[in-house]
């Protein structure tokens, strides 16, 4: 990984481009708040952690030791850590959600990951319905909750396990699972 001073003679040589603009191979952390942004478009870390707290109920402290990333449009990573910004590699962390649309989407790594921090919007699955759910079905259901994005959950060794994004329209979960992590179970 290149050191701070790697990351402001890029800059400053221009390998990097304008920090006022988004460069689609370029991480850039995300500003703290609306009030710091630079790059029109771009989401706040408390944008971020808000959202978070306020769909799923995931308490903003359970981000206190992680740093979030922009690299491309609306693509956003998270990362344990602290590094140089902006800094031009290949990947840091993992992509957890993507912003730059209508409706914002989680990750299904992410969801994985994080999702068992999460008190709302998570649709509990029977057997059957998580069976179906992972192998990337569609399914009639219903939900008395918010409509969207939900996380899509079902009990196993004594605990809630997160299995995936779904989006919840209509009376129906669509199953967000990437058709390379289905399977049939």
């Amino acid at each position: 990984m290149a050191d701070e001073s790697d990351a402001e003679e890029a800059v400053a040589n221009g390998a990097d481009g304008d920090l006022e603009q988004n460069v689609g191979q370029r991480f850039d952390r995300l500003p703290a708040t609306p009030a710091e942004r630079t790059v029109e478009g771009r989401v706040s870390r408390e944008e971020v952690v808000d959202y978070f707290a306020d769909r799923f109920g995931i308490p903003p402290e359970t981000f206190d030791d992680y740093t979030f990333w922009e690299k491309g449009a609306g693509k956003i990573w998270i990362y344990a850590g602290e590094a140089p910004t902006p800094l031009s590699i290949e990947s840091l962390g993992m992509t957890c959600l993507r912003t730059r649309q209508e409706h914002w989407k989680p990750t299904t790594d992410f969801v994985q990951r994080v999702g068992r921090h999460a008190t709302d919007c998570v649709i509990e699955l029977e057997r059957e319905q998580a069976r179906a759910f992972a192998a990337g079905e569609d399914q009639a259901l219903e939900w008395d909750g918010d409509w969207g994005y939900l996380i899509a959950a079902h009990e196993l060794a004594g605990g809630l396990e997160p299995l995936g994004i779904g989006l919840y329209v209509h009376g129906e979960l669509r199953s967000m699972v990437p058709k390379g992590r289905q399977r049939d179970l």
